[in-house]
């Protein structure tokens, strides 16, 4: 089994502690995203885990524990996205400077093979234009030299669910493009983008694109990546693709021990917090001591054979909202 840490919320920045505790205690929690009252009990046991697949864009707070996850047999690698945005759309991010940083020192302790830049999602606005974003593309890349082996990008989705970010963007002077995939510099841009990371020696993919853009030099990419962790883990896992995760996704199946709109980063454009209110609230509301990330919910069985069973729980804390 992988398990995906988490593409719901930034848990190696707000939540590591919680983390910590669980894989001490084997197993987590997770309400369904469409039925709250619907919750699954996860196991963490090395023996039961695979790979974990973490997503961030600030693990700082995990990095100190990594030795932990090292001798509790944890196999493991990082998605790290990296834009360098400024505080509009992305209020609550480390700056660039340190987002380098960060990335270095964790290239540097699990190598460059299992550290993964993300530079997405693409946004195009009057602000954040082609020549911002080759600019911005250009100048990470190179900080990164010898860091990391692959890139990730993808263009911004817009959905209803967004729109209110969208549109306090809008109201800063930003401009956001309502349709990128229909615009001329969409192509022009992810050309440039593909030189250079060729230029950077770096392997560039997209994430879950309904638009092709292999015609720019950019093949559509696994996030969790069944050939990446038989490279690098010397691991086979299984190539079934996801069926939970959107049609254009090619990424193999994992289970997400996240939970939505708990994130207190606040970035604009993000399908996972639709409220950053209650994301914060959700924040102050989180037990470390709690089997999920947020709420608590107490099993009414011993454990099931099948550490992943779904189990009808009570919840005794927060009302859980997806």
């Amino acid at each position: 089994m992988i398990i995906s840490c988490s593409r719901r919320t930034d848990i190696p920045a707000s939540y590591t502690n919680w983390l910590m505790k669980r894989l001490a205690e084997g197993f987590c929690t997770v309400p369904n995203p469409m039925n709250s009252k619907q919750v699954s009990r996860v196991s963490l046991r090395p023996n039961d885990v695979d790979v974990i697949v973490f997503w961030s864009k600030n693990p700082a707070p995990l990095i100190p524990h990594l030795p932990e996850l090292d001798a509790r047999g944890f196999r493991y690698y990082f998605q790290f996205t990296l834009n360098g945005y400024d505080r509009v759309i992305e209020p609550n991010v480390p700056d660039l400077t340190t987002g380098i940083e960060v990335f270095r020192n964790l290239s540097r302790l699990v190598g460059s093979d299992r550290v993964i830049w993300r530079y997405d999602p693409i946004i195009l606005t009057r602000r954040t234009d082609v020549d911002y974003h080759v600019e911005h593309f250009s100048s990470i890349a190179r900080a990164l030299t010898g860091c990391t082996r692959r890139v990730v990008v993808s263009i911004v989705d817009r959905y209803r669910k967004t729109e209110h970010g969208f549109r306090e963007l809008d109201q800063n002077g930003y401009e956001v493009q309502s349709d990128p995939s229909q615009s001329e510099a969409l192509g022009i841009l992810i050309s440039r983008l593909a030189e250079l990371a060729h230029q950077a020696s770096l392997e560039i993919q997209s994430c879950a694109e309904d638009i092709d853009l292999r015609p720019f030099g950019v093949l559509p990419g696994k996030c969790i990546d069944d050939t990446l962790i038989e490279r690098v883990f010397g691991l086979r896992v299984t190539a079934l693709k996801d069926p939970t995760q959107r049609p254009a996704c090619e990424c193999v199946k994992s289970r997400d021990i996240g939970i939505y709109n708990t994130c207190p980063a606040g970035c604009r454009y993000c399908y996972a917090t639709t409220n950053h209110s209650r994301a914060l609230e959700a924040v102050s509301q989180h037990d470390e001591r709690s089997p999920s990330v947020l709420g608590w919910f107490e099993a009414e069985t011993s454990d099931a054979p099948n550490n992943n069973e779904q189990l009808r729980l009570p919840l005794h804390s927060l009302p859980f909202q997806g």
